[in-house]
């Protein structure tokens, strides 16, 4: 989240390389794990990375989290989930053990969601059929709609979007002219902003704007999720190429 890229192994490598010579602590958002859409690859947690790495890096402290709301659970009503603490300084874990002492217990449900997400039905389970149906099936839909919105947005002129290897995210590039980036500044937006407030008002579509994650200097794009039906996604997709090609003619692209 948001570009809906996989961390390749070596990439994970170089932040743990990175936190423990500058002595920082390692958050790693691990919540997308069962999101995984790319051909012949597989999700790699940090904590097995650091693990393999040496002893040279046994005392770099990692804290990876995972809950209910995404993967195939998807539940983002629920609030369930844990994190895992490695190496971590153990006044800080006095300090932890004893806020969590001294308050309430996370909701009953969210407590069931969480086990049955870490312990699921096991092949032999009298419900393991159905669960490994459902299961497959929702993540199955999710690979679907990954490649068909990528695919489709790298065709409209004026937005390359890359595949979508994870996650629930699409987070493509959009070419936004000099006279839109204008009008921008004199309503004191952003120029991704911009955009995303004109598609709002004009076709209801709602995207969040690049700039609310971080981008590079002059470059411009949109988050958008890929959880919409099949139907919804066709629709939204044809009213977005014909706003942007609308966008494009109004503010001075021929």
């Amino acid at each position: 989240n948001p570009t809906g890229q996989q961390l390749a192994r070596f990439n994970i490598e170089q932040i743990i390389k990175f936190c423990h010579a500058e002595r920082l602590v390692l958050l790693a958002d691990e919540v997308y794990q069962e999101n995984v859409y790319k051909e012949n690859s597989v999700f790699v947690s940090f904590r097995k990375v650091l693990k393999s790495m040496g002893p040279q890096y046994s005392n770099l402290e990692l804290v990876s989290f995972h809950c209910v709301s995404k993967g195939y659970v998807g539940e983002c009503g629920i609030r369930g989930g844990y994190m895992e603490l490695i190496s971590v300084d153990p006044s800080v874990m006095e300090v932890l053990e004893r806020y969590l002492s001294s308050k309430l217990c996370a909701n009953t449900v969210g407590q069931i969601m969480t086990d049955l997400m870490i312990n699921p039905p096991k092949p032999g389970d009298e419900s393991y059929p159905q669960f490994a149906k459902e299961r497959s099936g929702i993540l199955t839909s999710l690979k679907k709609a990954a490649a068909t919105i990528s695919s489709r947005l790298d065709t409209i002129d004026g937005i390359q979007c890359s595949e979508i290897q994870g996650a629930m995210y699409a987070f493509p590039n959009i070419y936004l002219p000099p006279m839109a980036i204008a009008k921008a500044k004199e309503d004191c937006l952003g120029p991704d902003e911009y955009y995303c407030l004109k598609l709002l008002e004009e076709t209801g579509i709602s995207f969040v704007p690049g700039s609310g994650f971080g981008q590079i200097d002059g470059t411009y794009h949109f988050r958008t999720t890929i959880l919409a039906d099949e139907e919804t996604t066709e629709d939204i997709l044809d009213r977005l190429e014909e706003f942007h090609k609308k966008f494009l003619t109004e503010h001075g692209v021929n």
